[in-house]
């Protein structure tokens, strides 16, 4: 097996193109298990974990970056304003993993079940992908073709994503077998845009690929406007309202019957867990208004 080490970011996209049958490599955490258990011979690795343009983040004009060599660990330690993106770095594996696994492996790897793609659809974000001849950004619903395929070309290497942040609390949940280092059966990302006056939900584990809910989306905001709540972060919202927007979630779920848990199960588990997020971040917009 070969192995290329770029040290910058311009001698990457180089090797890319050079050898696009040579697979991108950073923490390592998902493709060296499939390496280890025999499901993955690549030809070549191309070893992307020192090359620091991609390991930085930055927040300019209005716009986060944010490098696909960023670990979990960093991420739940650096970007404390994002809390679902904190809370979904932290539910990641264990610590070594977190400390080696990368947001842009998490993309790649396109798993419907990867913790921080329900975050990123949440925000709407965009993938900057790069080759030598150029750079695009592919919004992410797009980017995600299907389980474990993307829309990247085989001489482009992934930068980043990147999202317009909006002000508003939000939250992030997934569910398991057990409570730690597990690879969500249901996820759910809950972001609420208080400008815009508008609800986002993204489902993972649930469907093909990562899900956005847009009839349960519609039902919270109109829900919250009848509430007051958007003018008045204290006001209340009946515990039905939580019910019916969780059996929303549901029915825009498409979860399959797997060893990890049946369709039925994760379609139960995306409408508790959607509304316990939502709750979850309404409690949470309260107290910052205090």
């Amino acid at each position: 097996m070969e192995a290329y080490r770029p040290r910058t970011l311009d001698e990457a996209l180089e090797l890319r193109a050079a050898h696009p049958e040579a697979t991108p490599v950073a923490g390592g955490t998902d493709l060296m298990v499939e390496v280890n258990l025999g499901g993955l011979r690549p030809s070549a690795l191309l070893d992307l974990s020192l090359v620091d343009e991609l390991k930085a983040w930055r927040h300019e004009d209005g716009v986060v970056h944010l490098g696909a060599g960023m670990t979990f660990a960093r991420i739940a330690r650096e970007l404390a304003e994002f809390t679902p993106l904190v809370e979904a770095s932290r539910s990641v594996g264990s610590p070594q993993i977190r400390n080696r696994a990368t947001i842009g492996g998490n993309l790649a790897t396109a798993s419907p079940a990867g913790d921080g793609i329900p975050v990123l659809a949440a925000y709407d974000a965009e993938v900057v992908a790069a080759s030598p001849g150029g750079t695009r950004r592919i919004p992410l619903g797009d980017f995600l073709v299907a389980p474990k395929r993307t829309a990247l070309a085989p001489d482009e290497l992934i930068l980043g994503a990147e999202w317009r942040p909006v002000a508003g609390a939000g939250s992030f949940a997934k569910i398991g077998p057990r409570n730690a280092m597990v690879i969500a059966i249901a996820g759910v990302c809950v972001q609420l845009d208080d400008a815009g006056r508008s609800v986002r939900l993204a489902l993972g584990s649930v469907g093909p690929t990562v899900l956005r809910a847009p009839r349960a989306e519609a039902f919270a905001a109109a829900i919250l406007a009848d509430h007051d709540v958007w003018a008045d972060p204290g006001a209340a919202v009946p515990a039905v309202a939580l019910v019916e927007f969780g059996r929303l979630a549901a029915a825009e779920a498409q979860p399959i019957d797997d060893l990890r848990g049946s369709a039925a199960y994760r379609r139960r588990a995306v409408g508790v867990l959607a509304g316990r997020a939502l709750a979850w971040t309404l409690d949470d917009r309260r107290r910052a208004a205090c």
